[in-house]
């Protein structure tokens, strides 16, 4: 089995990638309409998942992070399925530090946008298309209040009034502010945050060599299963 070694997004990292346009909710993704979607009590963690699950997954994430892009796209669907199957239910805490160091408000407003559609009961597809695009997003200068409401185009149901104008006005601005804290808080000694993607299961924080295990579907479901609740 091969394991892929990389590191996160940190504070003061910059990214220059890009990869193709336009990619939808995948197809993985059949049947997460049905999945509990909540805002804990605390106030900045989104819970994806059914309640009882045997599995807890902590999961920090920047929208503008391509490393949070290649975990979604290689270790994450292990998650996905255990989460479909109520096996696991993931706890999101969203950060918006890549702006420091990419220039802009990307992921402030993509934060936003998301807060928003947990609200319409979407986040989990909308998260998908988001991380879909990010690289082409990127490319073209970072989320903006336009782009944010064309991808929420490809989640049926997720456009309305409601929405659109939660995207529009920074609603949720104090959430992203709150949530970004709480990230910098995780970080323990370090004050700017733990980096993104960083995984916790059960209560675990996965480091050092396993940290690369996250990055791979088979390695990341053994993780998944072998962490004591």
């Amino acid at each position: 089995m091969a394991v892929l070694m990389v590191s996160g997004c940190a504070q003061t990292e910059q990214s220059t990638d890009g990869k193709g346009a336009g990619t939808p909710v995948p197809a993985d993704y059949t049947g997460v309409e049905e999945l509990p979607e909540k805002l804990a009590a605390d106030g900045t963690t989104i819970v994806v998942g059914d309640p009882a699950a045997a599995t807890t997954v902590r999961l920090y994430e920047d929208p503008r992070c391509p490393f949070v892009e290649q975990f979604e796209s290689t270790g994450a669907p292990a998650l996905r399925e255990m989460t479909l199957r109520r096996e696991a239910k993931t706890e999101y805490t969203l950060a918006s530090f890549r702006d420091d160091s990419m220039g802009g408000d990307g992921s402030k407003r993509a934060v936003n946008a998301l807060r928003a559609a947990l609200d319409a009961g979407k986040f989990t597809e909308y998260h998908a298309v988001i991380f879909e695009n990010r690289a082409e997003i990127e490319l073209a200068g970072g989320y903006t209040t336009a782009s944010l409401l064309e991808l929420a185009d490809q989640v049926d149901g997720l456009r309305s009034e409601a929405f659109d104008s939660a995207v529009t006005t920074m609603k949720y601005k104090d959430f992203v502010n709150a949530s970004q804290k709480t990230y910098e808080t995780a970080g323990g000694d370090d004050p700017r945050g733990p980096g993104t993607p960083t995984v916790a299961i059960n209560g675990t924080k996965i480091t050092g060599n396993l940290a690369g295990w996250v990055f791979e579907k088979e390695s990341f479901a053994m993780l998944l299963n072998s962490v004591p609740e």
